[in-house]
């Protein structure tokens, strides 16, 4: 082989290892911007578009999908951004059930993901394919322990309970289940609705014979309006809960004067105004809150804090992740990985971030407060 053609062969493989790479770190993002969860999805999709453009020096490229709340898209998305997209990371989705089909996905491609769903079966148990997914919203046993708490402070003994008929409403029935035990509280029904049903009277109508001090609904976006009007429309007198699942205006806008009086668990950014100076989550949820209603107008949503944290989590990654490997290569995503693993005391718009390898959540009661719909607004409950 001549001098000539070795260094022609060479500067071949310097070109395709190169290739390999890319001069810019690729976000894939999936989100339920339509279907039914869509008043979810839009503020997440807008929130990406207030995410920083260039971190470290490299140039943030965002590839952003529609899912419309549908798990087969959402696996469909995730395996073109992966595939195709060649993304660095995924993000997404909105709910549950999305996200819990695209782990499969992101694990086999050993490519890190951030889910912006609530179910802690996400990211536990912990196992070989869970190590590559991480997510931002609190988990239920959080909220579930707020909602158990405030029922005892006000003396609920029994409850009826009602969820969607999928991942979400499953994983909350067994979370309420634990902490309603541990506190003495009786959940005396339990029944089912799924997002795109128009009538929830006979499942309603069984609650309310079983003549509970409250009623626990466990859906998310409007949908979960759907139980709250029809128990008001009943007659029914005792407390209503909802979940976080509900912290969103649109939400509010739909169930109007029906959800009056009914308690939920939420992030702080729901309510950022609301609390003391003295809270290390009141600024970046204030910042968060400012950016998007003025960009947006209206009023901020938690879902789309959801996705202003996971950007957060990436703004304090990448550059770790850097020092390891160039966007585009395996040993990017894996420092990626190893970097979102080891987040410490982050202050994000929702909590206090502080991964580990056992927990890819990182979150404790910081990241929740109780707040009651009082004249059609959030208010900050203290008790």
């Amino acid at each position: 082989m001549t001098f000539k053609r070795a260094s022609v062969m060479a500067l071949a493989a310097a070109s395709l290892f190169a290739g390999a790479a890319s001069a810019q770190v690729k976000v894939g993002v999936t989100v339920s911007a339509t279907g039914p969860a869509a008043s979810l999805g839009i503020p997440e999709k807008n929130t990406f578009t207030l995410l920083p453009k260039e971190i470290a020096g490299k140039k943030i490229e965002y590839f952003v999908l529609d899912d419309a709340t549908d798990t087969t898209t959402a696996v469909k998305n995730t395996r073109k951004l992966i595939s195709e997209d060649k993304v660095d990371v995924v993000v997404g989705s909105t709910v549950t059930p999305n996200s819990l089909a695209m782990v499969d996905i992101a694990a086999e491609s050993e490519t890190p993901m951030i889910s912006m769903a609530a179910s802690a079966r996400i990211i536990e148990p912990m196992d070989a394919k869970r190590a590559w997914v991480f997510k931002t919203p609190q988990n239920d046993s959080h909220m579930a322990t707020a909602i158990a708490e405030h029922m005892t402070n006000n003396n609920v003994k029994t409850v009826a309970f009602i969820g969607f008929a999928d991942a979400y409403g499953e994983s909350w029935a067994q979370e309420f289940a634990k902490v309603a035990e541990m506190r003495k509280i009786k959940v005396v029904a339990n029944e089912r609705f799924a997002r795109t049903d128009n009538s929830v009277t006979g499942q309603v109508l069984k609650m309310m014979g079983a003549n509970a001090d409250a009623v626990l609904i466990a859906g998310s976006g409007t949908p979960a309006a759907l139980p709250a009007k029809t128990l008001k429309e009943r007659g029914y007198k005792g407390k209503i809960y909802q979940t976080h699942g509900v912290a969103n205006p649109d939400f509010l806008r739909v169930c109007g004067k029906d959800c009056e009086g009914t308690y939920l668990p939420a992030g702080p950014l729901l309510v950022a105004e609301q609390l003391p100076d003295s809270n290390p989550v009141k600024k970046p949820a204030v910042t968060y809150k400012t950016a998007y209603e003025k960009a947006f107008g209206g009023q901020v949503s938690t879902f789309g804090g959801h996705a202003w944290d996971a950007g957060l989590l990436l703004q304090n990654a990448i550059p770790e992740a850097l020092k390891k490997g160039q966007p585009g290569t395996k040993e990017f995503r894996k420092a990626l990985r190893d970097a979102l693993e080891q987040t410490k005391n982050l202050p994000v718009s929702h909590g206090i971030i502080t991964m580990s390898p056992t927990d890819h959540l990182g979150m404790d009661q910081r990241a929740r407060v109780m707040v009651q719909i009082v004249d059609g607004k959030w208010k900050l409950q203290t008790k």
